[in-house]
């Protein structure tokens, strides 16, 4: 089915870049930007079944070299429009602040905040280039609430993400370039599914009780449920778009309520 968009959401005639396009969050905002009109490349690990990307870059985002692989990859592809980064995720153990090494400190940073700082540095240019732009960085609540039993590496990370797109937000707004960020709560995922296991390994319980525990966790999400990617990716659809033309430097919390302060 052919949807179709009114022309402040249409992303028609624009080329976008989503890092961590391939599955998940990253797949279903693949599947939105196209759905928009825009002509989509993706980067991952690993080349995905089915995407809705035009094209793949299959790279490490976190190996020194792919940022200006990318780039060029990118420019020889016709420029950027827009460019959403969703790589992210965390593997650290449960069991608190003193099961992380300095190597899961590393791993964590480098995945969830410097791969997004180098990968802005390369790109950038061609955005300029344009002389307009859209730069999402997709954050967490963890960022604002972390959870120390399993994620504190990538709470740090992504508390982060979120001044650094700030302050790039006012630099780079004076030419055309927004930057914002989307925060969302808990998503229904693989990475919240291995994170249930991997805290269920850590406390001697079931999935279905890890997933509980980080339920418990956020203090409960009022709305009842983690949401379905395709609801995160439309925010970041409409964010990219002209529609949200005077949008910037904003981080915009998509939770479900988890988060009980404005």
């Amino acid at each position: 089915m052919t949807i179709s968009y009114p022309p402040l959401l249409s992303l028609a005639g624009r080329h976008a870049l989503v890092v961590g396009g391939t599955k998940g969050l990253g797949a279903a905002t693949v599947q939105r930007l196209a759905d928009a009109g825009a002509r989509v490349t993706t980067v991952g690990r690993s080349r995905p079944e089915h995407t809705a990307a035009e094209s793949f870059l299959q790279f490490d985002v976190t190996a020194p070299d792919s940022p200006a692989r990318i780039a060029e990859a990118v420019r020889e592809s016709g420029g950027l429009d827009i460019l959403v980064h969703v790589t992210g995720g965390s593997n650290t153990p449960g069991g608190g602040h003193a099961s992380m090494t300095d190597a899961h400190w590393d791993e964590e940073l480098a995945l969830n905040l410097l791969a997004a700082v180098r990968l802005d540095r390369a790109l950038i240019p061609l955005l300029q280039e344009r002389g307009a732009g859209s730069i999402v960085h997709v954050t967490s609540i963890q960022g604002k609430m972390p959870l120390y039993d399993g994620t504190l590496g990538y709470a740090a990370a992504k508390a982060a993400l979120r001044a650094y797109s700030k302050g790039l937000a006012n630099e780079l707004a004076a030419q055309h370039i927004r930057v914002n960020a989307v925060s969302p709560g808990g998503i229904q995922s693989p990475g919240a599914f291995a994170l249930a296991a991997r805290l269920a390994e850590a406390h001697g319980v079931d999935e279905e009780a890890g997933m509980k525990l980080i339920l418990d966790s956020l203090g409960g999400v009022p709305d009842g449920r983690f949401a379905p990617p395709e609801e995160i990716a439309e925010v970041i659809g409409f964010v990219v778009s002209d529609a949200a033309a005077s949008v910037v430097a904003q981080e915009i919390t998509v939770d479900g309520g988890t988060i009980k302060t404005i």
